[in-house]
């Protein structure tokens, strides 16, 4: 006779099966594509590489501005100017790469950006002057613009439809584990030893990525059909490739007789492309990420805690790199769409509690018992933009734009967000040294806000979909859209 103590223990042990059954799913999985995920992941060490170069302006600038006798004596001004200028020379970066991804490859133009990261941190180390900061930084940005260039057209070009999502999410985990990297490290080392360790970067990245594949994608482009049949079945783990290299054969010829540029971009028929890479800058930058991250020392010191500001800045860091591992699971699972939905309105809701405090904070307020909700509030949009906004639009850039202008979206997408980035960075000091901390966090609220509406009406879902499947989604979602494109039924 069936119990309920019975059905309650089966319900239990169905449970268990099913959660083995989908762990074992997922290792198969890997274990089927695992040269996919080696690469991949040597890849996106480049990206630890380049954020690395990010972080290091939070441990980094209070021993500069507050530490008595510090390596290089700098006031605040010049300190966000050393914080945002890398945003700027990123731009440089992103054209760059977008001018030799076609023509050199994608491997070796990698390759090669781990150079001016290895000569800034050397400048870093023995800097005795402000100006050779500057310089480092500037390097540093043309790096981190090349990094992010081409990093999403590499991982597009060489992983299969099921694991496309979960390797381009790769980007934003190894960004984290460089961040918390540089936040547990900094505060705890002289000025010029974090400059040394932080070379572990472009180490690591030159050590692994050296040996990986050239993107079939590009040698077929190139004519070098054999080098991209033995690159495409080292990737895919078996000598039957002749048919996905028919697939991506006819995919390139497809577009070869049009020759991409950035006009192209803005022909009617990616109208909303464009429209997808606007509203991915505006949720990604606007939240004001960049800006927790770069001065996070700085927003800790004005919250009351019990933790120091070195603490906090570990305790962010932890759990950016714990929460963002999720969606690497979950992109390919649950889908692009709804993990920017749940992402983007769980970041406006922890901004807005940061915003509050503040607020009241400036208006006179004894806030101080408090402290910890301005601080949770931080984590929790920490949380949120790491389930979603912080990886998703990297698959999302990965597989919209075709072949020829991928490379050009992937710079636009890149010119647009270092602008953003530069004026988020160099106005949220001037807002914090006149205004206040509540003005930009504020802004950063209904930005985050308008990305939810944003995200709801015109972000489709291409999970589980080709290249080519994605960009017809994107084509029949304008007819659908569009009154006077649309498909009469049985026309």
């Amino acid at each position: 006779m069936s119990t309920p103590l019975n059905r309650a223990k089966a319900t239990a042990l169905s449970r268990s099966q099913l959660a083995t059954m989908t762990t074992s799913s997922w290792i198969s999985r890997l274990l089927l594509h695992r040269n996919e995920c080696l690469a991949s992941f040597s890849a996106t060490l480049c990206i630890f590489m380049v954020v690395c170069c990010v972080a290091w302006s939070s441990p980094a600038l209070p021993k500069l501005l507050n530490q008595p006798n510090p390596q290089v004596s700098i006031t605040p001004g010049d300190g966000s100017w050393i914080a945002s200028i890398q945003a700027i020379s990123g731009i440089f970066g992103l054209i760059l790469a977008g001018l030799i991804v076609d023509r050199f490859g994608r491997k070796w133009p990698f390759i090669v950006s781990a150079l001016p990261v290895i000569a800034g941190w050397t400048m870093i180390a023995l800097a005795r002057t402000a100006l050779l900061l500057y310089i480092a930084r500037f390097l540093f940005g043309i790096s981190y613009g090349m990094a992010y260039g081409i990093i999403s057209i590499y991982i597009g070009e060489i992983t299969s439809d099921e694991v496309r999502g979960a390797a381009a999410s790769l980007i934003t985990v190894l960004a984290k584990l460089a961040i918390l990297f540089e936040y547990s490290v900094g505060p705890y080392v002289s000025f010029e030893t974090l400059a040394w360790l932080s070379m572990v970067g472009p180490v690591l990245f030159l050590l692994t990525f050296v040996w990986m594949p050239e993107s079939p994608h590009y040698l077929l482009g190139r004519g070098r059909i054999a080098e991209a049949r033995r690159s495409l079945q080292w990737l895919r783990r078996t000598s039957a490739v002749e048919e996905e290299l028919n697939c991506t054969w006819k995919s390139i010829e497809r577009t070869a007789s049009e020759r991409g540029s950035m006009r192209e971009l803005f022909l009617p028929a990616y109208r909303n492309n464009l429209i997808i890479v606007l509203i991915l800058t505006f949720g990604m930058q606007m939240a004001g990420i960049q800006a927790v991250l770069v001065y996070a020392q700085t927003i800790f010191s004005q919250i009351s805690s019990d933790l120091t500001d070195a603490q906090m800045s570990i305790v962010l860091g932890v759990v950016q790199m714990v929460t963002v591992s999720f969606p690497v699971f979950l992109v390919d699972r649950v889908g692009r769409r709804p993990l920017l939905l749940w992402s983007s309105a769980g970041s406006c809701i922890g901004l807005l509690l940061v915003s509050i405090y503040f607020t009241l904070q400036a208006a006179g307020v004894n806030v101080e018992s408090f402290g910890w909700v301005s601080f949770v509030g931080l984590l929790f949009f920490v949380i949120s933009y790491a389930f979603g906004m912080a990886t998703v639009p990297f698959a999302i850039m990965s597989e919209i734009f075709p072949k020829n202008i991928r490379a050009h979206a992937n710079a636009l997408f890149g010119i647009l967000s270092g602008v953003a980035i530069f004026a988020v960075l160099k106005l949220f000091q001037i807002a914090l040294d006149n205004v206040g901390a509540y003005l930009p966090f504020w802004v950063f609220t209904v930005s985050i806000g308008l990305t939810f509406g944003f995200v709801f009406l015109y972000i489709p879902e291409t999970k589980g979909k080709s290249l080519d499947e994605v960009q017809e989604i994107i084509a029949g979602w304008r007819r659908k859209r569009d009154p006077s494109k649309a498909v009469i039924v049985g026309d």
